[in-house]
């Protein structure tokens, strides 16, 4: 069986599990999230822990998903995931207004951003992009459509990038 797969998942105080079937339903502080699990991997609920089971050797990768997703849950109900972007460049901000994200980004015209029901998006700064959710998913998919908008280019860095990320500068052309 996969390592991943063996750890058991604890449960933290004031997080209620229910599993009905193959359907998982995890409730917290945070919210309420529901997982289908695949029917090669059976869940089984001792004292405050989760523990997948196998019936059979030939799904050994998926048990390793299902408690990594089963994990992501309790942990989003918990205390809910984050990503940090950053704006590199002269003239680009962004404010979030309500349930849109607006960036300027040096086009000829604002970026509007619809943010998606769940995920929440703060500005600290003009420059820097807080996006909060109880879907590990979710959140991650926002970032990624919000540094898609003006990846970070390698010859000056300017552009929306992840606080964290490295972006290898190249030198510029010599005549």
């Amino acid at each position: 069986m996969s390592r991943i797969a063996k750890a058991p998942i604890c449960i933290p105080a004031g997080v209620d599990v229910s599993i009905n079937g193959q359907n998982v339903k995890v409730k917290g502080p945070k919210g309420t999230m529901e997982l289908n699990l695949h029917p090669s991997v059976a869940l089984v609920m001792e004292d405050n822990s989760l523990q997948i089971q196998l019936p059979s050797k030939q799904h050994v990768a998926m048990a390793g998903t299902m408690r990594a997703l089963l994990n992501n849950l309790v942990i989003g109900v918990t205390d809910g995931f984050e990503k940090k972007l950053k704006l590199v460049g002269v003239g680009y901000r962004a404010t979030a207004q309500g349930n849109n994200l607006n960036l300027t980004l040096g086009f000829s015209h604002p970026v509007n951003y619809a943010i998606p029901e769940g995920i929440k998006a703060e500005t600290p700064s003009q420059t820097e992009i807080i996006i909060t959710g109880t879907d590990k998913q979710k959140v991650g998919q926002v970032a990624s459509e919000i540094r898609a908008f003006r990846p970070p280019e390698p010859y000056k860095g300017k552009g929306v990038r992840y606080a964290d990320e490295y972006v290898a500068r190249k030198e510029a052309k010599k005549a």
